[in-house]
């Protein structure tokens, strides 16, 4: 296949010669390189959508014999970050022979059990759903991807005679039909019927694209994509305004964060009435475009058209009937004003399941939107964990996409309530779902740690991250929240923390600190208060200075963002965690020691007074006590370590020895210790209980609380 230019205006042509040139004689690694270029461009495909695959030619390992083999991107996949052990591989010749024992669409599910039975490699990911769609295309490597441009007129009410006009015959046509095996057949019976076709569009689905090479596939993909986009392009605006012109204008940028943050912990607190859910905010300005148009209504009520879209999305969203610059200071208010709209809602799908299921139907699902839209502020997303939550608002802009483009060429067409059910009901899919691994003890929780850029701060954070915890690292010192940032990025995924410098002692940094977490994440639901600093000098020489700073970071600091943290966790009606890290030092009186002692006396019954007074709310207030955690901390870099070995006449050096020496336990304490404590408060297990103490320090008994 001849490529007719390598200068694309609407997708991105990655391909690398020299990279391809090091693959060659390796169809695999081909397909593998061909399928992470085209995951890479979301004008192409949407995360975890679109399926690749190639045939190629393998020995039989028990008859020695040459067979066609065809490789697949696995159940559940991504084409962006798809490997080795993420395809299937299968026997053509078994997938064929399938045929013979097909008993029709009343009995498509029987048939994905039977992939099994055509495995080739053993290592192989759960076959897909789309298999028989790509073993019945006699091509070596095939396509099928999620273009927003492809799907407007896929999604439009003339999207067959606009496919045929754009493409003169070139781009075949199959109905709507649920994925599955009898539309693998429709696939190579369009394909026989028009056998110099380069491509098949499915109605209101996705595009099918192939070449005897992965070069050709690619360059076929780019090319039929790039078509599509353009004719969009041209006709955008020319019959009628975009979504029927605009009726409000969007608050200024910081206006909307500004708005998005004082609502979204109200947002999730209704959304999360059966799960907790985790949120994501975007005001990207296609979804701006949508929201503030006159047809936002309509269209958002008539739902998705694209399976890969409304699964993520649910069928359609909620659009608020709320003002964009509409005061959102008094919480109660305005929960008595969105509560109609999610009971509406509720109701809706509640209706929308008993009008469509089926006797053996899986049980209602959380009747919660996933999509809420707020004109002239932005889109919010709501899910069980942050990339599940962005990955749907991505879906929902790759709807608005859709919906734009139809609307420019002909007339949108959604998906019809019955199929959109029996997709999202579809027992293969509940299936899927069952499969999946069990949610971890804070999945759904977002939990911000004062100090946290280092030591026993950086511990409880990798902590409660690794539990599943959606993170908020924070940290005065910028430097070591940048190296901190480089780790946790290596450790976690890209949603599961953000960093936010912070102050403690300032109320403005952590006021910008809860929105900058309100907006990743829809709010908090964990606290831990461990910013500190300690000082060691006798009474005499103890300055203003010193007594202060240590008042300051320890007392103030703990004051200050707990007070604007509970405002947070009430706004959302859930209940949450402060556990704030104290010391031995708040029970054990010691030499040189009067400044820090006292501040940590004042956490202590701070922390018992805030749990009293909260837990009305069930907002449970904790301590976890340390001793001697000299790993990692910022406290023995300056003159403490120098001050307590000198009220106990001994050297730095002998420290250690002599904290793990006097312990009952004679055990060193370190960061992950501390965590595991704070874990210990917050994973579910104490969830009745509220106003203890847990030391963590080998055992000194003069600490001992009761």
């Amino acid at each position: 296949m001849a490529l007719t230019s390598k200068d694309f205006k609407y997708v991105s042509y990655l391909w690398d010669d020299a990279k391809a040139a090091s693959l060659q004689g390796d169809e695999v690694a081909l397909l593998l390189y061909r399928s992470n270029l085209l995951g890479a461009d979301l004008r192409l495909t949407n995360y975890g959508g679109g399926n690749t695959s190639c045939k190629t030619t393998e020995k039989d390992p028990l008859t020695g014999t040459d067979v066609r083999v065809m490789y697949i991107k696995g159940s559940g996949g991504d084409l962006g970050t798809l490997k080795r052990n993420g395809l299937a591989g299968l026997y053509l010749d078994r997938l064929h022979a399938l045929k013979k024992i097909y008993r029709g669409l009343e009995h498509e599910d029987e048939m994905v059990a039977l992939f099994n039975h055509c495995i080739y490699d053993l290592d192989s990911k759960a076959p897909s759903i789309d298999t028989p769609l790509h073993a019945f295309l006699p091509f070596n490597h095939v396509d099928h991807l999620h273009p927003d441009a492809a799907i407007a007129i896929a999604a439009s009410k003339d999207g067959k005679q606009i496919n045929e006009a754009l493409f003169e015959g070139q781009i075949g046509w199959v109905d709507w039909q649920r994925p599955g095996f009898d539309l693998g057949l429709k696939l190579q019976a369009c394909l026989e019927e028009s056998p110099g076709i380069k491509g098949i569009l499915l109605g209101g689905h996705g595009l099918f694209t192939w070449g005897d090479t992965a070069y050709e596939s690619y360059v076929n993909t780019l090319e039929v994509i790039e078509k599509y986009s353009a004719y969009l392009h041209e006709n955008f605006g020319k019959k009628k305004p975009v979504f029927g012109g605009v009726k409000m204008q969007s608050l200024a940028p910081e206006k909307r964060k500004e708005q998005a943050a004082a609502l979204a912990p109200v947002l999730r607190g209704f959304c999360s009435s059966y799960t907790r859910m985790v949120g994501h905010f975007t005001d990207d300005e296609r979804v701006l475009e949508f929201i503030n148009s006159k047809e936002v209504a309509r269209l958002a009520k008539m739902g998705t058209s694209c399976p890969d879209h409304f699964l993520r999305t649910k069928i359609c969203p909620l659009v608020l009937d709320l003002s964009p610059d509409a005061a959102l200071n008094d919480s109660q208010a305005l929960k008595e004003k969105l509560q109609p709209a999610f009971d509406g809602y509720r109701e809706y799908y509640r209706q929308y399941y008993e009008d469509h299921k089926h006797p053996n139907s899986p049980g209602m699902r959380d009747p919660n939107p996933v999509i809420i839209l707020y004109p002239g502020v932005g889109m919010f997303a709501f899910a069980k964990n942050k990339q599940t939550a962005r990955v749907a608002a991505e879906f929902y802009t790759n709807a608005i996409n859709v919906m734009k483009g139809a609307e420019a060429v002909s007339e949108y067409v959604s998906l019809p309530l019955q199929e959109a059910f029996d997709i999202e009901y579809w027992l293969l899919e509940e299936a899927k779902l069952q499969r999946m691994p069990k949610p971890k003890p804070l999945s759904g929780k977002v939990a911000l740690v004062t100090g946290s850029g280092g030591g026993i701060g950086k511990a409880v954070a990798e902590k409660l991250a690794g539990e599943g915890a959606c993170v908020v690292v924070t940290d005065i010192n910028d430097e070591r929240l940048k190296e901190t940032a480089e780790e946790f990025t290596k450790a976690f995924s890209r949603d599961g923390f953000i960093t936010a410098h912070l102050d403690v002692t300032r109320g403005d940094t952590i006021e910008s600190c809860l929105k900058e977490a309100i907006l990743a994440f829809g709010g908090v639901d964990i606290i831990v208060n461990n910013a500190g600093l300690s000082i060691s000098k006798t009474l005499e020489n103890t300055t203003l200075k010193d007594w202060d700073l240590l008042q300051d970071v320890l007392v103030k600091g703990q004051f200050l963002v707990s007070r604007a943290a509970v405002t947070v966790i009430k706004k959302q009606g859930l209940d949450g965690d402060i556990v704030n890290i104290v010391s031995k030092n708040a029970l054990v009186s010691g030499p040189n020691n009067v400044g820090y002692g006292a501040a940590k006396a004042a956490q202590l019954h701070m922390s018992r007074l805030m749990a009293a007074e909260l837990g009305g709310d069930h907002i449970r207030v904790n301590v976890v006590n340390p001793d001697a955690v000299i790993q990692g901390s910022n406290i023995w870099a300056g003159g403490w370590a120098e001050g307590r070995a000198k009220a106990y006449g001994i050297s730095v050096e002998e420290l250690p020895a002599y904290y793990a020496k006097r312990t009952l336990l004679h055990e060193t304490i370190l960061p992950e210790d501390i965590a595991n404590a704070v874990f210990v408060f917050t994973g579910g297990l104490l969830s009745k209980s509220t106003g203890n103490v847990l030391n963590v320090d080998g055992g000194v008994a003069a600490a001992f609380v009761r």
